[in-house]
């Protein structure tokens, strides 16, 4: 058993400040890594030691194994906690680590290795009994055989790349006439995303929901499942609002789940914080889909439903201490929604809309939680993921729980660039989801921007109405003199849906 004394968190923004925080109130020390684009970030000013790795771009910085750990000896790390992205599922970068005995807060590189090929988890898994796609479980190279085999499983037929994710070498097909288009088109896609143009095909499910479970195991052979989180909110297969528990689940169907997790995390010896991924259909038969060997963006959720602090079970669990808690122990609390918040403008496809938080004023109140890794005044950097924040809510009920997220978008002020919280505004209001009765076509199916969000406002008023609502909560507003703009821009803000939908003035 090693104790950890200082922790280098390899990653940037709301994740790298969220496992500070947990650090810190366990006594480790903490020390960030920022890029040239990150300089005066929040999580670089939290840390008790932080260090330059290079360029804004990821690739000459946040991605530099080399100068992640030169960082981790020269501050005297002796345990370094990936986070997400970047370096969390690089089995080379863990391998790297175990060698110059700094403890990697995660799973080995092997665990990583199996996991993170679709291919090879699905071999991993398959003798421990855990529900598969029907489909291919070795690549599909040869037209002429593939062509075979698709007929045999039955179309639709979902081509997948083996590696990565984020549907990039993924296509349906729905004719046999358009396989090997489809095919060539997967395989191209893959290569050029990830350097490995292996692909598979799997039956199509046509009504998905997508279903995680949070798995926890430490080493000695101790592995539990933390239930549930319904993700099948997405747009371009990212995922945009998580919850937990799902709404669609009985209690049998969880425990199902929950155990087959358990065995996929046994199936490649797995240590550490994990997500099984699986796909539901409307039958209600559920389908291993993959595993996600880190901490994943929506583990809030899980946090607020069980009230177990994942990171702190991550270190312990790195520290060779068993789980604090067993299978028995856990129970489900109230309802949990995760809204990310992304610099992306809704009406134009969700293109970035990267610009300076001119204003920025969190929600507040009973069972809200905000995970971010920014501040008034911080610009979203073009290099990274847009994602600005995380907005979580808690309640005793799934009905209060959207109530209160809906609130809680309302009180939400961000000023110098468009949001997606309009568009979860919409997503929570609309009758499928508030019933419980869709999949992961959902936006497809029911988002229509122009009609269903109002025109983005103009730059000038929208940065007035940002400062009308500053005054307001500061309690300085005395009409169009309370900001430094025309009379005429400050009078627009004090009137505008923009504020008025705000509850202001």
């Amino acid at each position: 058993m090693r104790t950890i004394k200082t922790l280098l968190v390899a990653n940037r923004g709301e994740i790298a400040l969220r496992v500070m925080r947990t650090a810190r109130e366990m006594g480790i020390q903490t020390v960030a890594v920022y890029s040239d684009a990150d300089a005066t970030a929040p999580h670089v000013r939290f840390a008790d030691q932080a260090y330059r790795v290079g360029p804004a771009p990821s690739a000459q910085s946040y991605l530099r194994m080399d100068e992640i750990l030169r960082v981790a000896k020269e501050s005297g790390a002796d345990a370094i906690h990936p986070g997400y992205g970047f370096l969390s599922e690089n089995a080379e970068f863990a391998r790297l680590c175990a060698e110059q005995g700094i403890l990697f807060v995660g799973p080995d590189a092997h665990a990583i290795q199996v996991m993170g090929d679709k291919l090879s988890a699905k071999q991993a898994v398959k003798p421990f009994g855990v529900p598969l796609v029907p489909g291919t479980d070795t690549p599909i190279d040869d037209v002429p055989e593939a062509k075979r085999l698709a007929q045999s499983i039955g179309f639709p037929i979902l081509i997948k790349a083996a590696a990565g994710g984020g549907g990039k070498g993924m296509r349906v097909v729905h004719r046999l006439e358009d396989f090997e288009e489809q095919m060539t088109l997967a395989v191209n896609e893959a290569t050029s995303a990830f350097g490995n143009g292996s692909v598979f095909m799997e039956k199509y499910v046509s009504s998905p929901r997508h279903i995680e479970v949070q798995v926890l195991a430490d080493q000695h052979g101790n592995t539990v499942h933390l239930f549930e989180r319904e993700c099948s909110i997405q747009r371009r297969h990212q995922k945009v609002i998580e919850e937990a528990p799902s709404v669609v689940l009985t209690p049998e169907q969880r425990e199902q789940m929950g155990a087959a997790a358990v065995r996929v995390a046994q199936a490649c010896s797995y240590v550490g914080a994990g997500t099984v991924e699986f796909i539901f259909d409307a039958s209600g038969a559920f389908y291993f889909l993959e595993m996600n060997t880190r901490l994943q963006v929506e583990h809030p959720v899980t946090e607020m439903i069980t009230g177990v602090d994942l990171v702190r079970e991550q270190l312990r669990i790195a520290e060779g201490l068993p789980l604090s808690f067993q299978q028995e122990d856990l129970r489900i609390h109230g309802h949990a929604l995760e809204i990310r918040v992304y610099a992306e403008d809704a009406r134009q496809n969700f293109v970035p809309d990267i610009g300076t938080l001119n204003v920025y004023k969190r929600p507040q109140g009973p069972g809200i939680r905000v995970d971010d890794g920014m501040e008034e005044g911080s610009t979203v950097p073009i290099y990274y993921d847009p994602m600005i924040a995380k907005l979580v809510v808690h309640a005793a009920t799934r009905d209060l729980a959207l109530a209160r997220a809906i609130r809680a978008i309302d009180e939400y002020v961000v000023v110098g660039c468009e949001t997606t919280l309009p568009f979860a505004r919409f997503v929570l209001q609309h009758p499928d989801f508030t019933s419980g009765v869709f999949d992961t076509h959902f936006v497809p199916n029911n988002f229509d921007p122009v009609r269903d969000l109002a025109a983005p406002a103009d730059l000038e008023v929208r940065t007035a109405a940002g400062l009308v609502a500053q005054a307001l909560v500061e309690g300085t507003w005395q009409g169009g003199s309370a900001v430094n703009r025309t009379q005429k821009s400050a009078d627009s803000a004090a009137t505008s849906p923009w504020l008025l939908q705000r509850g202001m003035p």
